[in-house]
């Protein structure tokens, strides 16, 4: 006679028909290859990847395949900004390799790995392999090595050689005073960079030396400022020159324009290299090896015959005339000064001279790892606040704070 299952028996039951429906629904499920994706494993650039079957059986794209898609996603977006005509110029010598290649990397992590600028590198000699492989490697944008033509940088017909060589004598006192290599390199900067065939592709350069540092993040594209706002100039630092190694630029620079008043501006920035109206020249200038500029300048009729009746009085031999005075000279006479702009967000250092944000909230908001009281920007031997005091700007935030007291009394004037 059957005997009635007890309570307990019943639920012992019942458990192992619901174990058993839940291990043969997680075999099925198992065995399916039916996974729940993570959404947190999943990064939005990450590219979907996707099985394909066809054929015999079931391929999935490699690893390489999706290292290639996603480099090409990335040079797409990289090739969809609208650059401006631009690029990076250096002067260097192969022996400049590894001082240049910490500019570099300073450049491209502050400022061109945002952007992909070009890069132009020059030298009196052929580049060496090396340093064509170590610069290309860490420029972000595309690379070009060029070689200076031999009648740019050298002694032109009409200097008088034993003459250059008793000025190198008699000026062993000053810095690059006897240096024929430094000479060249000046009246090139001045008068002929921006003629080599490979600039002629570009509209704007940024100026770039072995061994300068930006201490900031530029979280905007310099070059794209300087084309939206018409600026024609940009300098980071500017000071007196030396009057023993421009003894007579400016008397040539007034013959100059006696015969070529035209080509004045309608608002120079005279005031900024006089103080008399023109009469002399207070030395004061953009120190060159920051800048950005607009070439389109240097090829105008104006600039051109004014750097060569400059070369044919033979100065750059016969003193030690550098090519920041010229280009300085050049642009407060023939720009109208609403074309020359001063990044002062810009910190830069060429040594001894630091260019570093005034405020400190720029300064943080910048990530700046330069030092406020090592900003030259206000010290009595910048001509940073003529430049600020002739153009009615206000200073910076916080300029008092780093200002030497000859300054502070200088622009209290104002």
């Amino acid at each position: 006679m059957p005997t009635r299952m007890s309570r307990g028996g019943f639920r012992n039951l019942r458990f192992v028909v619901l174990a058993s429906l839940l291990i043969l629904v997680i075999y099925k499920l198992s065995t399916g290859r039916v996974v729940a994706p993570d959404p947190l494993s999943q990064q939005p650039w990450e590219p979907d990847v996707q099985s394909t079957t066809g054929g015999v059986g079931e391929t999935k794209k490699s690893q390489q395949d999706l290292d290639v898609q996603t480099t090409i996603n990335v040079s797409q977006s990289i090739d969809s900004y609208n650059r401006a005509n631009a690029t990076f110029i250096t002067l260097a010598r192969n022996s400049d390799l590894w001082d240049l290649v910490e500019s570099i990397r300073n450049v491209e992590d502050r400022f061109n790995d945002k952007y992909h600028y070009d890069w132009v590198f020059l030298n009196e000699e052929e580049f060496s392999d090396e340093f064509k492989e170590i610069t290309s490697a860490f420029v972000s944008g595309q690379t070009h090595y060029g070689l200076i033509p031999e009648q740019h940088w050298g002694f032109p017909d009409w200097i008088d050689k034993d003459k250059a060589a008793e000025t190198r004598e008699n000026m062993k006192h000053i810095i690059y005073g006897d240096s024929i290599s430094y000479r060249h390199m000046c009246r090139y900067e001045s008068g002929f960079f921006w003629r080599h065939p490979l600039m002629n592709n570009y509209k704007y350069y940024w100026r770039v030396e072995p061994g300068v540092r930006l201490f900031c993040d530029i979280d905007y594209d310099l070059f794209k400022y300087m084309e939206q706002e018409k600026y024609r100039y940009g300098f980071t630092v500017s000071l007196y020159e030396y009057h023993d190694t421009v003894p007579t630029l400016w008397d040539t620079t007034k013959e100059f324009l006696e015969n070529n008043p035209q080509y004045v501006a309608n608002d120079p920035l005279l005031d900024f290299v006089s103080d008399d109206g023109g009469e002399t020249f207070n030395l004061c200038h953009f120190w060159s090896n920051f800048e950005v500029a607009d070439m389109d300048f240097w090829r105008d009729d104006a600039y051109r015959e004014y750097f060569d009746y400059l070369d044919k009085t033979g100065g750059f031999f016969y003193e030690r005339w550098g090519d920041a005075p010229v280009h300085s000279i050049a642009a407060s006479l023939f720009l109208n000064r609403t074309e020359i702009h001063h990044f002062e967000d810009v910190g830069y250092m060429h040594s001894p001279y630091t260019n570093c944000p005034t405020e400190e909230s720029e300064r943080i908001r910048l990530r700046c790892t330069c030092r406020a009281d090592d900003n030259f920007s206000w010290r009595g031997y910048s001509c940073t606040p003529k430049y600020y005091k002739v153009n009615n700007f206000p200073p910076p935030k916080g300029w008092t704070k780093q200002a030497d007291d000859d300054v502070l009394r200088y622009l209290a004037d104002s």
